[in-house]
């Protein structure tokens, strides 16, 4: 059941979608208005982060697969308190902001991973939950989960489309990454029309296939979405799929449905009608209400205490292991263990020759 809260949550992102997209003449509003129920209930419900320190090393990551929506994450950060004020969703896509059409790692914080090359987040996504599964292997100790977070990722049918999205969630079911979630949106529109045009998959089939726990819900139902989340939490000997059943540019009048909200503003008069539709303000542009900020921004004193109990871990971790806690510490930095170079492997050139394949596989292992 969705509250009148929640709804005035969720159509603070809609809108937001809508307005920046709109002042930038350019962009795709359709994806973040269709899946603006998924990713309320994800970051007000589940995601655990902290907006004031983007690089807590235990936070879950969150990864928009489907790049070109990048105004829902821009407008999420801005919500939950990340450094991006209002300002930078009003200069969307424009020269020297900090909110690009695609999300860009290292220019926005709170940004994963750069994303765009549709497939290349869900890629991504595998990997970071194997890189949580090597750490937790190498430095996790009894009754010091070091690392312990989970790997969000939001995908796009286009995402399932392409074939990086099908290997890499075929490693994914191999190897078990029961800390990969995966949120599809589904809302069978791409850029030309119906996806029936060229894709008639049956894409939770394939899915299980992998080895993959899948779930279908309404996602515009906040609590399936919330129900099918939390048995994705319990499932941890595979990677969980939650395909989303949404509607593209949900409540425009006109261009619900329609590939029309794809990748162009829906339009002045457009936008107006969508906000009327929506029991919003018609002529409020950026229009963030304030009880719907306080739910957002609950985020950081939430995201302050994670943290605050986590390093409270690591300090008990550091006195238990102090090598272990060095060597963490060196990599956060982003520095390599003294004596790596020693560690390196020779080769002899008179042993004849060796391929390529070969030697890199000695140097990786």
């Amino acid at each position: 059941m969705n509250t009148d809260l929640d709804q005035l949550c969720i159509n603070t992102l809609r809108t937001l979608a809508m307005d920046g997209v709109q002042e930038a003449n350019s962009g795709h509003p359709g994806l973040p208005m269709g899946a603006a129920d998924v990713a309320y209930v994800l970051w007000s419900r589940f995601l655990r982060h902290n907006p004031v320190n983007p690089d807590w090393p235990n936070r879950d990551r969150f990864i928009l697969s489907a790049g070109h929506g990048s105004i829902l994450l821009y407008s999420l950060l801005h919500l939950t308190g990340y450094d991006l004020p209002v300002e930078e969703l009003k200069s969307f896509r424009q020269w020297g902001s900090r909110t690009p059409g695609h999300p860009e790692h290292g220019l926005t914080p709170g940004v994963e991973t750069t994303t765009g090359p549709l497939g290349q987040g869900f890629a991504n996504g595998v990997g970071m939950a194997i890189a949580e599964r090597f750490m937790a292997a190498t430095f996790n100790r009894p009754g010091y989960p070091i690392f312990d977070h989970f790997v969000y990722v939001l995908a796009s049918d286009g995402d399932l489309m392409e074939g990086i999205s099908h290997e890499a969630a075929s490693l994914a079911g191999h190897l078990g990454l029961g800390k990969l979630i995966c949120l599809y949106d589904d809302n069978n529109i791409s850029i030309e029309g119906s996806t029936e045009i060229t894709f008639r998959e049956d894409v939770p089939a394939r899915f299980r296939a992998y080895g993959w726990h899948v779930q279908e819900v309404d996602g515009h139902d906040l609590g399936e979405v919330e129900k099918a989340l939390r048995a994705a939490q319990q499932e941890r000997g595979r990677p969980s799929l939650v395909v989303c059943h949404t509607h593209i540019a949900y409540g425009s009048p006109n261009k619900q449905d329609t590939a029309a909200a794809h990748g162009a503003p829906l339009g002045e008069e457009e936008v107006r009608e969508t906000k009327k539709a929506l029991g919003w303000p018609p002529d409020a542009e950026f229009l963030i209400p304030a009880e719907a900020l306080s739910v957002f921004r609950r985020a950081v004193k939430e995201g302050q205490q994670a943290e605050a109990r986590w390093r409270e871990t690591f300090e008990g971790y550091r006195a238990a292991y102090p090598d272990e806690a060095a060597l963490l510490e060196t990599l956060w930095a982003g520095q390599l263990p003294a004596g790596w170079v020693d560690a390196l492997p020779a080769f002899d050139p008179a042993a004849g020759p060796l391929a390529t394949r070969s030697a890199s596989g000695v140097v990786l292992n």
